[in-house]
């Protein structure tokens, strides 16, 4: 209904100028009639007084048609003029339809159109039509700390890089948000050229960025993949979609690297995308059905053998994949924001899980880099406290090393919230390489724990230094070292990983510390430590075990 209110006014314009086209030109028929007949009578006059003058009511039909001429000659020219403006109008609007209005780099739209003329051959020779899938790493934090200012001239620095480092007849595009991409026309049989300008174009993007907030360094990963423009398609656009997918698939297997690199694509990478979307079904498929629960992993005064408590563990046993290790589902859980849901609900089941141990237990419980960007998670803890009727005092909150590089100001404003809320933090992960000392000094650590790796270690140099290949105390030393840190910063250190006798007493020599590993049992489900805890006489209060181990006593 709309469109043909807009084609009538078209209309009554068209049939306006159609007639006003008539009336010019009827106009300059009669100026040629009337004319020829007035002018000569006009300049007989002028030159000899006595002719008589030519008819008023002619000389009036004259200067009329004149005027009717001069009107349709300026109506044409607005005419014309107005066709101008609007065909220079509909230009503009069809670049701003193509362009990213920040950077002035292609757009999606117009990235896949040229996508598809590069599959299909058009344009230069190329035997490949390539498109590069770049992302930024960490671009959200220099939003977070330098302001959407200081982003939007790094994004203006990186377009203005990408077009410079671009070959002939490649089209650099801003897909949205921090995301870039190159189309490229390949005409090179040896793509050992492209890989040459990726890494070109990855070191250019690195050079530090001026800005008003002061130089940053950026850096991009990014995903190469091509098309062999000799296999014809049926669907181009289908084609241009699948080519920019597969991009993107190696860009993030080239963050999962290490970021700073490119990565090109594999057909594993599709087969293993694939099986995160069926696993991601299958995690939201389990929580639906509880099929998730918590295990419990002892942790030990090391001097004593004293059991003080335990840390929390996620299970999975799938009713369709059956026992899924959290090697597999936790990564997955956290690239489709499902980690907050399962977290919560295995730790609110944990809370009424240790209710009923003894209170000098604590109960450790993980919680991942995405819920600590959570500003909320604070709130939801308290929740699930009150509910659970837990004591703050005796649940430790661990948090990774590795989250203390992402945005170190808001680990340390949740740090801060957590112990508001009388729950202890630890720091996870220790001694991976991410923690400073000036970090360490102010984040209000209440324990560290020493990365399994470092204490595994200490058992092959047990083993050398029996067969006399090395100096024993010479290579204890990167454990040691931390073990130090954490006394000379007045923090309290658990070890992880402790797995045979060996490794046990190397540690013991070390000092006052707790450990935890399967040298004291693997994880066990909530019924297997209250069955535990019972023969310690470690329950806070009856327990279904007592219960059981009465009613066989009187049976």
């Amino acid at each position: 209904m709309e469109k043909k209110k807009d084609q009538l006014p078209r209309l009554d314009k068209a049939q306006r100028d159609i007639v006003m086209l008539g009336i010019a030109t009827a106009a300059i028929l009669l100026f040629v009639g009337i004319g020829g007949t007035v002018m000569p009578q006009v300049a007989q006059h002028w030159v000899d007084s006595s002719v008589a003058p030519p008819d008023t009511a002619l000389v009036n039909a004259l200067l009329l048609n004149i005027a009717l001429i001069i009107f349709g000659w300026r109506r044409y020219s607005d005419l014309r003029k107005e066709i101008d403006q609007r065909r220079e109008a509909e230009e503009k609007a069809k670049r701003l339809s193509q362009l990213d209005p920040l950077t002035g780099c292609f757009n999606r739209r117009s990235a896949t159109e040229k996508l598809m003329n590069a599959i299909a051959g058009e344009g230069l020779a190329h035997r490949y039509a390539g498109f590069v899938m770049i992302d930024l790493d960490g671009f959200k934090e220099i939003n977070d700390t330098n302001g959407h200012q200081a982003g939007d001239e790094v994004l203006l620095s990186i377009a203005d890089r990408l077009r410079e480092v671009a070959p002939e007849g490649a089209s650099v595009a801003r897909l949205g948000g921090d995301e870039f991409a190159v189309i490229l026309q390949i005409s090179d049989t040896d793509l050992e050229v492209v890989e040459s300008w990726v890494s070109v174009m990855i070191a250019k993007i690195a050079l530090p960025i001026e800005t008003e907030m002061g130089p940053l360094n950026v850096t991009i990963s990014a995903g190469v993949a091509v098309h062999d423009v000799g296999k014809q398609v049926a669907n181009l656009e289908g084609a241009a979609r699948k080519l920019m997918h597969r991009a993107d698939l190696a860009m993030y297997q080239a963050k999962k690297d290490g970021r700073n690199r490119y990565c090109w694509f594999d057909t594993a990478m599709e087969v293993e995308a694939r099986l995160r979307r069926e696993m991601e079904a299958a995690i939201r498929k389990g929580l639906e059905r509880g099929e998730f629960s918590p295990h419990y992993e002892q942790q030990v005064d090391l001097e004593t053998g004293q059991l003080v408590g335990f840390e929390m563990l996620a299970r999975w046993t799938s009713a369709d994949l059956g026992p899924v290790s959290p090697d597999i589902f936790i990564p997955v859980a956290e690239n489709c924001g499902l980690i907050g849901a399962l977290s919560e609900s295995l730790i609110g089941r944990a809370l009424e899980d240790a209710k009923s141990w003894d209170k000098s237990l604590s109960l450790s419980v993980n919680i991942s880099p995405m819920q600590l960007r959570d500003p909320w998670f604070p709130q939801k803890l308290l929740k699930l406290l009150l509910a659970s009727e837990f004591p703050p005092a005796r649940l430790d909150v661990e948090i990774s090393e590795s989250c203390l590089q992402e945005n170190l100001s808001a680990v340390q404003t949740m740090i801060v919230s957590l112990k508001n809320l009388g729950v202890r933090v630890s720091l996870d992960d220790f001694g991976t390489g991410f923690a400073t000392l000036t970090q360490l000094r102010t984040l209000p650590f209440d324990r560290v724990k020493i990365d399994r790796s470092f204490v595994g270690e200490l058992r092959k140099v047990a083993e050398a230094a029996s067969e006399g290949a090395i100096d024993r105390e010479q290579h204890d030393h990167i454990v040691s070292t931390l073990v130090s840190l954490g006394k000379g910063l007045h923090i309290p250190v658990t070890a992880e990983g402790i797995e045979d006798a060996s490794i046990l007493e190397t540690l013991r020599s070390m000092g006052e510390m707790k450990g935890q590993g399967y040298l004291y049992g693997k994880p066990e489900d909530a019924a297997a430590v209250l069955k535990r805890l019972a023969q310690l006489n470690m329950l806070s209060e009856p327990s279904v075990a007592n219960t059981e181990d009465d009613q066989r006593k009187s049976a």
